[in-house]
């Protein structure tokens, strides 16, 4: 009995430093995202509130979009984790999953950017400002090439991490916050030799910072001795439409799961909107503080992904639970202290943005505050909805949280949304408080099935 304990230390001991040495790459790397995100924010914060608030609408119509795609190309991850999982030194199996998540991509593209071409109509369709709308559309329409790019760097990840090779993308990533603030500032505001471009440089920066990601990534996927033996782009027009097929089926419920979160908090800007420059400025500023936060159960989930699926590759309902459980105790215990730092010093976050100085932000950092208490409620919710879904996406789970997100996020968020900031006059608050709501109703259905899956067949 003594030495099978002891046997069962060491391998959730294990299970704990294979998913910390996976998953802090991918942190870090979804940190230095979301570092060229507030980049865009503080530099746009510079040129002003209006300048922010048009983006920040922007910005949110563009991710409701690029939100499918990612997800889409998401399925690709525990894909390669389940065939690596069975045979671990598969090549061409991997291959396919590859190339073929990178045509679901530009399947994805197309359409995405006729839709975005005309954001100005759509925003006024949703009763934004004209002048916010009309900003927008310069924004967007720089920024939508990205998509591309954004998607297959998103795919090369999942190769690289499917490996337990992750570093690689913090190596990409991190050079690619340097590219996106030198080509930002000096498009913004006419710095380095650059025309000041305003907006419409904010989208070029970080259309041509992506472009760059995504080229550094194809370098080092088809040079390094790890990586080159895949042949990823060779025959890359060849078509396989039933791994292409593969990819949808598995990767549409993830889209359309991610979209359902991503475009709640679209949502609330729009609602934002109504409500004015300034509760959207304040609402964005909030938002980017908690999406911050957020990176670090992101890449947990990532990893629980890969982790689970390769336990379910083997066959292994023990690795599974030890896999699952490790990445979820570690997201929700760090989330849980970004929620007291939060309520320790919300001031202190918000001015990190907004320069106290200036008379025009009198108003949006005191609403900026009031928003932050609120995010830090949310925090154990969200990193335990987020790992949560990457623990079932290790099991190719991904139809039934789909429908926990509906609900959740849609039925539940929204109606208490709208309910408490019109019908009771919560405003901002209200709207906050909604996105609270819908959360932990995800997080606790996601948890719930999580405990049930072997009673419902998921671990065969």
């Amino acid at each position: 009995m003594h030495r099978q304990r002891d046997r069962e230390t060491r391998l959730w001991r294990g299970e704990l430093r294979a998913t910390v040495a996976l998953a802090w790459p991918l942190v870090m790397t979804n940190l230095t995202q979301s570092l060229i995100q507030s980049t865009d924010i503080v530099l746009l914060g510079w040129a002003g509130a209006r300048t922010l608030a048009a983006a920040t609408i922007g910005i949110n119509l563009y991710y409701a979009f690029l939100i499918f795609g990612i997800g889409l190309v998401t399925a690709a991850a525990p894909m390669m984790a389940k065939e690596l999982g069975a045979r671990r030194h598969s090549v061409r199996d991997v291959r396919r999953t590859v190339r073929q998540a990178m045509w679901a991509a530009v399947s994805i593209a197309v359409p995405v950017w006729l839709v975005l071409w005309h954001t100005e109509a759509i925003l006024l369709a949703m009763h934004q400002d004209p002048a916010l709308a009309a900003g927008a559309q310069r924004f967007v329409r720089a920024l939508m090439w990205a998509i591309v790019p954004v998607l297959w760097y998103l795919v090369l990840r999942s190769f690289v991490s499917a490996l337990e090779r992750p570093a690689w993308s913090l190596a990409v990533g991190l050079a690619g916050v340097a590219v996106n603030a030198f080509l930002n500032y000096g498009l913004i505001f006419g710095r380095f030799g650059f025309p000041a471009l305003g907006l419409q440089g904010a989208g070029i920066g970080s259309s041509c910072a992506s472009a760059f990601m995504f080229v550094a990534m194809a370098a080092v996927v088809s040079l390094h001795p790890r990586f080159r033996r895949y042949h990823l782009f060779g025959r890359f027009w060849r078509p396989d439409w039933e791994r292409f097929r593969g990819v949808w089926r598995l990767g549409a419920p993830i889209a359309v799961t991610l979209a359902l979160e991503i475009t709640i908090f679209n949502a609330a800007v729009f609602l934002m909107g109504l409500l004015g420059a300034t509760a959207v400025a304040a609402h964005a500023v909030a938002l980017q503080i908690a999406a911050f936060t957020f990176m670090v159960p992101l890449g947990l989930s990532q990893a629980a992904t890969v982790r689970v699926g390769l336990a379910f590759g083997r066959r292994d309902p023990a690795g599974i639970a030890r896999a699952g459980w490790t990445a979820f105790a570690l997201g929700v215990t760090f989330m849980a202290a970004m929620a007291c730092v939060m309520f320790a010093i919300p001031h202190r976050l918000v001015t990190l943005f907004l320069d106290p100085a200036d008379p025009a932000n009198a108003a949006v950092i005191p609403l900026a505050v009031s928003f932050l208490f609120l995010a830090a409620a949310f925090q154990v919710f969200d990193g335990a909805q987020s790992v949560g879904a990457g623990m079932l996406r290790g099991l190719h789970d991904t139809r039934v949280p789909m429908l926990f997100a509906a609900f959740g996020y849609w039925v539940v968020g929204l109606a208490i949304a709208v309910g408490l900031a019109f019908g009771f006059g919560w405003n901002g608050v209200g709207i906050w408080t909604g996105l609270a709501s819908g959360l932990a109703v995800v997080a606790l259905l996601m948890l719930l099935r999580w405990i049930r899956r072997e009673r419902l067949g998921l671990t065969r």
